[in-house]
């Protein structure tokens, strides 16, 4: 019997068992796909080493960047180019048509502007835009109650140009979600309070960003992320942890006593023979039929969940206390997002022509994808890895409540959809035979941490899980979106663990 068995083996399921096995606790990670380090991952395209995920960490509070120094990666890490990101939206009037390519205002959170009437600000949503964001300060403040929608708080103070040209394109790129599902104390933790001290929205807005340590708000890893789980499982062998990928787990089951609880994780065995496999190794041989093999099970004094949201409520459900919740609250589906990176010869985007990225408006003309990252714009080790010439860039697919639109695509035909946004939202031509390489990535099932009636989902599974002794949870879905939401989380469910292990 193990001391603790953790399931799931992205960011959040290797740090809790690294602070497991630090404490001398035998560790077993079991992780479904072929590789740790979930959405924090890498790919190699065109021989370029990648981040195929997450490419950079939230620098609030120090938390991240402590945790790398602890992995003695600190010297490695880097900001992005500071020019900043653009927005593709529809033109603006009434009788315009086509789309328009402007750079994101500086001075602002989420999109929401503090200065209606700057020119940055004007350039996106028009005179009539700014005059009617700048009534904002003319408004009372209603101090009954709190809001609770980011978008509707905006809609009724700065008006819809504001919440369509600048706040919805943003809420749909960092969080594949509407800005009207966001809800506000999550994603901008001390802005109803701010509201109410500064007497406006955009007064608000003014404090948080003066308030804000000065640099960079987001910082990456030479080399790309993908090194953070890659030093986080060098030190878990170290520790003698164990970790088995390809290996999902089916079923999970409570026994022993309340004093002394025990647990049994069902795995489904290794990839099994197929009649495919047979013909590969010898294309003579007759098809065979799949090899069986029954489920294992290992055992455990504890465990840690620490799988994507919908897979940990599945696994939980027998337990009683997933089920409770699930059939009490209302959680909102997973959104399927899909990410097309390319690598091109273009010498023309060698003077960044949209900074290091676009947010794309959901009405823009001609394009699909809802957001595009010019990686080599947005950070130098990448632009040099690729050499002179060469630019990688990245899109995003798929908003939330609508279908993921590269479903019924192929691999070609998705490549050449990308190609074609990439083209107009960048403002250049693409030809097809200036691809030398291409990757596809897809996020299927993960719940949203950050819309509305999240706090109390989320408070309502941790209060339940309080009365099954021995098990513990963690993950995006329940710390928040972010390895500085994510990594203290981890933390924490590892320290509840240790503590019941020395009967604390």
């Amino acid at each position: 019997m193990k001391d603790v068995i953790v399931i799931g083996g992205g960011v959040a399921g290797l740090v809790a068992a690294r602070a497991c096995a630090r404490l001398g606790l035998s560790v077993t990670i079991f992780e479904a796909t072929d590789a740790v380090g979930g959405p924090v991952a890498g790919h190699e395209v065109a021989g370029l080493q990648l981040d195929s995920g997450t490419e950079s960490f939230a620098v609030r509070g120090g938390t991240v960047a402590a945790f790398i120094e602890e992995l003695g990666l600190t010297d490695d890490i880097v900001s992005p180019n500071p020019v900043g990101a653009w927005l593709h939206l529809p033109a603006l009037g009434r009788a315009a048509t086509g789309s328009v390519s402007v750079p994101l205002p500086k001075a602002g959170v989420l999109g929401i502007p503090g200065s209606p009437l700057a020119d940055d600000v004007r350039r996106v949503i028009g005179w009539s835009g700014s005059l009617r964001a700048y009534l904002d300060r003319l408004m009372p403040v209603l101090t009954i109650g709190r809001e609770h929608s980011l978008g509707d708080l905006v809609a009724k103070r700065m008006g819809h140009r504001v919440l369509d040209r600048l706040v919805e394109p943003v809420a749909s790129g960092v969080y594949t979600t509407s800005s009207r599902d966001l809800e506000i104390d999550v994603v901008a933790p001390g802005l109803n309070r701010a509201l109410t001290t500064a007497g406006s929205l955009s007064g608000a807005v003014s404090a948080m960003k003066s308030g804000a340590p000065a640099g960079s708000a987001v910082g990456g890893l030479l080399g790309g992320m993908s090194r953070l789980p890659a030093a986080l499982v060098a030190d878990l062998m170290h520790f003698g942890a164990t970790i088995e990928t390809g290996r999902a787990v089916t079923g999970l089951t409570r026994g022993g006593t309340e004093v002394e609880p025990s647990w049994t994780v069902t795995v489904r065995p290794p990839a099994a023979v197929t009649a495919a496999d047979a013909e590969a190794a010898d294309a003579e041989a007759p098809a065979v039929a799949p090899v069986s093999a029954a489920p294992e099970q290992h055992d455990a004094r504890f465990v840690i969940v620490a799988t994507q949201g919908a897979q940990a409520l599945r696994l939980m459900a027998p337990l009683g206390a997933a089920q409770e919740a699930l059939s009490e609250l209302d959680w909102p589906g997973p959104t399927a997002v899909t990410l097309a990176t390319l690598v091109l010869d273009a010498p023309v985007l060698d003077s960044h022509p949209r900074g290091t990225g676009v947010l794309v408006g959901a009405d823009a003309p001609n394009v699909t994808a809802k957001a595009l990252t010019h990686v080599t714009a947005k950070w130098q080790w990448v632009a040099v890895a690729a050499g002179a010439g060469r630019h990688v860039v990245r899109l995003s697919f798929g908003r939330a409540g609508e279908p993921n639109p590269t479903d019924a695509l192929n691999d070609a035909e998705f490549q050449a959809l990308a190609l074609r946004d990439a083209a107009t939202i960048l403002g250049v031509g693409l030809p097809a035979e200036c691809v030398v390489g291409f990757a596809r990535t897809e996020w299927r099932d993960a719940l949203s941490p950050v819309t509305l009636g999240a706090r109390e989902r989320v408070a309502r599974v941790r209060e339940v899980l309080l009365d099954t002794p021995g098990i513990d949870v963690t993950g995006a879905w329940l710390a928040g979106t972010g390895l500085a939401s994510v990594i203290p989380d981890a933390l924490a469910a590892a320290g509840r663990i240790r503590q019941a292990s020395l009967g604390l």
